[in-house]
């Protein structure tokens, strides 16, 4: 078994009106989850484990906190399902080797969106022959629509498609997206000139306009 968990990191930003947008997400209720869990206990004791007999494995991440907080609770709730798992750290210069060798049975990575846009995300990480397509997963029908919605100009019917092919992703369990997290900015109040961008945590690096007033 060799599976690349994500966990998507998104951002809570305040708009001008001053309402907050949080990073969009898929919401399922209890019911679904659960329903979701017993299907997996059922394809578990299909290939030979149960209460009795738990599948051992490790659950490799890169050593540094953002990364392990969500194997670890990753750990916590496969265990619901008949697996017990091991949590193996790895050093940071070795992390992106190891899994571009696919050296691993279940691995847990983060992926920070530059953009809020589709196109970034689909071709990045399930396009046929990525290098940032750590699971190798190939779907040509899939990809052509990639093409399709990034060629849509009207916005609910690409977001529509946009959805469809996420849920289609998810249904091929190509990426299983673990978990989200967002992430604020702060600053003193000495630092002036800073921009808060309002689709990624990642655009406003560039600091050459920044100054101090101290």
């Amino acid at each position: 078994m060799t599976t690349l968990g994500d966990m998507l990191m998104g951002r809570a930003v305040t708009l001008p009106d001053g309402k907050v947008r949080e990073p969009r997400r898929r919401a399922y209720d209890r019911a679904y989850i659960e329903k979701n869990r017993e299907e997996a206990r059922k394809l578990m004791q299909k290939a030979g484990y149960g209460p009795d007999k738990h599948l051992q494995i490790k659950v490799s991440t890169r050593n540094i906190a953002v990364y392990r907080d969500p194997a670890i609770i990753l750990i916590d709730q496969i265990k619901s399902i008949y697996i017990d798992a091991e949590l193996d750290v790895v050093d940071t210069a070795q992390w992106f080797p190891k899994i571009a060798r696919k050296d691993y049975s279940l691995g847990l990575n983060l992926t920070g969106n530059a953009v809020d846009e589709p196109d970034q995300s689909f071709y990045e990480n399930y396009a046929c022959g990525s290098e940032r397509n750590y699971t190798n997963y190939c779907n040509k029908d899939i990809e052509k629509l990639f093409d399709q919605q990034s060629e849509e100009t009207d916005v609910e019917k690409r977001k529509k498609l946009v959805w469809e092919i996420d849920k289609k992703l998810q249904e091929d369990v190509a990426r299983p997206i673990i978990f989200h997290a967002r992430t604020g900015t702060c600053w003193k109040p000495y630092v002036k000139n800073v921009t808060i961008m309002s689709n990624s945590s990642y655009n406003g690096y560039r600091y050459e306009d920044v100054w101090l007033d101290k």
